[in-house]
């Protein structure tokens, strides 16, 4: 089994790599990429390093790999942060020198596509950190959102306990980064209605595991990252959280039972469950339709763990997957899950 241990924190003035080991959107999006290093350097205190990849669309598999090498290859490279997620960062994993990364561990933030990262740099014995990317939660426009960048300068700075607080106010519609109008104001939030507790009667704590549940399959599909000694995630906590691909409530059934088939679910402590988003581009819905959205996803996860973990203890619609605010969630980091006092806490 491995061994996963926290590698060491920056400190204010430090520098940071970004990259786009998934896709080089701030080559279109040049606006929220701006931002969000603006935003690293003036209220993180931390000095942004781009690599060749970071600004360039369809880069090859290796050249974003050899950035990936390099900023953790390099001693003054103190973490390492993702613009934004894509698509195919799974085909980056077979170039990737597990010994190099081995040998030099930094924090690495990212989420979405950046799950086959986090579950690679777990596998290597390295706490990562899920989320916080620079585009999307570092480039918010108006501001940050407050909880955001709490949790994000805990995570980056600071070890030890964080507690994680349901969202007072929260949002999942996007505006086009390509008008100047977005960035003028900050998203409109609405009411947050707090967790969903199931099987809430009991303390857990294990290391984190999963992530974005598109991914988590993709990865079960090509065989890669995932153990085939099981007994490896014995107790650990299970993350999972679903993107703008909006996949529907019988795909997100189907993902957790191939989980359960392969003799995976069972063995968990706990499942956190990410606020749906329920809001894309190219399915823009009423706020009718995305509260029944969100309900089907419920009912679809609640289907799979009666059948495959019935004693689990899950918790519904923790802030940290693809809606504002966003938790950072230390990934292959200890969670403590207090059903009785209905908390959560992260070891930073």
């Amino acid at each position: 089994m491995t061994t996963i241990s926290y590698p060491p924190k920056p400190s204010p003035g430090d520098r940071i790599a970004v990259i786009s080991a998934g896709a080089g959107l701030p080559e279109l999006f040049p606006r929220p990429f701006e931002l969000g290093l603006e935003r690293l350097r003036e209220d993180y205190g931390l000095i942004p390093v781009e690599y060749p990849t970071t600004r360039k669309m369809g880069t090859t598999p290796r050249e974003r790999a050899a950035d990936i090498h390099a900023a953790f290859a390099d001693p003054d490279i103190k973490a390492v942060v993702a613009s934004i997620g894509g698509d195919d960062q799974i085909t980056v994993l077979p170039y990737l020198d597990r010994e190099l990364i081995r040998a030099n561990p930094k924090p690495f933030f990212g989420m979405s596509d950046n799950t086959n990262l986090l579950m690679y740099l777990r596998n290597t014995g390295i706490v990562g950190y899920h989320g916080a990317t620079v585009m999307c939660e570092l480039g918010r426009p108006g501001a940050m959102n407050p909880r955001t960048a709490d949790s994000l300068r805990a995570a980056l700075f600071t070890s030890g306990e964080y507690e994680l607080r349901p969202a007072d106010r929260w949002n999942d519609v996007n505006r086009d980064w390509a008008d100047p109008a977005t960035f003028e104001a900050e998203p409109e939030t609405r009411p947050g209605n707090g967790w969903t507790w199931v099987n809430a009667d009991r303390v857990v704590e294990g290391r984190t595991w999963g992530g974005c549940l598109e991914i988590v399959g993709w990865l079960l599909m090509a065989d890669r990252e995932v153990s085939h000694d099981l007994s490896e995630y014995d107790g650990a906590v299970l993350l999972l959280e679903t993107s703008e691909d909006m996949p529907s409530a019988t795909e997100v059934f189907r993902t957790l039972r191939n989980m359960g088939e392969r003799g995976l679910l069972h063995r968990f402590s706990a499942l956190l469950m990410g606020r749906a988003k329920t809001w894309s581009f190219e399915r823009p819905n009423s706020p009718e339709d995305a509260a029944r959205y969100g309900s089907e996803q419920r009912e679809a996860v609640l289907r799979a763990m009666r059948d495959y973990a019935p004693d689990t203890t899950i918790v519904f619609d923790v802030d940290f997957g693809h809606t504002d605010p966003q938790l950072v969630i230390p990934y292959g980091g200890l969670v403590r899950v207090d059903g009785p006092a209905r908390r959560i806490t992260v070891t930073y």
